[in-house]
């Protein structure tokens, strides 16, 4: 299971760190990622970090301004989310793949468990 935390209402330029709780099962050996989606569009591709090697993984569009962790001893993942912009307005989600490689953890599809959404609204 997992569950995301941390949305809320910020001001173009602030920040946010988003959570996602994971329980249920152990995901130290999944890959975990972030997608967005923003009304009446696809949902995106944000983050994603392999969790016992910390390797990780990021959209062209928040490099530079987003950073996900992970913590062992929480069992819980990270997004820190910087200089905000309102373009960054969206539902995010996260999300797990017991098995996925590199050139395909960007898409969706090859998720299997996914939580629930949390509410970032960045206002200008």
């Amino acid at each position: 299971q997992l569950q995301a935390s941390g949305g809320g209402l910020v001001q173009a330029g602030g920040s946010l760190r988003l959570s996602c709780a994971t329980s249920g099962r152990t995901f130290n050996t999944y890959t975990l990622g972030w997608f967005r989606q923003a009304p009446g569009k696809e949902r995106d591709f944000v983050a994603a970090i392999r969790w016992s090697a910390g390797s990780t993984y990021y959209a062209d569009s928040v490099k530079g301004r987003f950073t996900m962790s992970r913590d062992n001893a929480k069992n819980t993942v990270y997004l820190q989310m910087n200089s905000l912009k309102p373009e960054d307005t969206a539902v995010y989600y996260c999300a797990a793949s017991s098995s996925v490689i590199q050139s395909s953890l960007y898409y969706a599809r090859y998720y299997g468990y996914w939580g629930q959404g949390t509410l970032v609204t960045v206002s200008s």
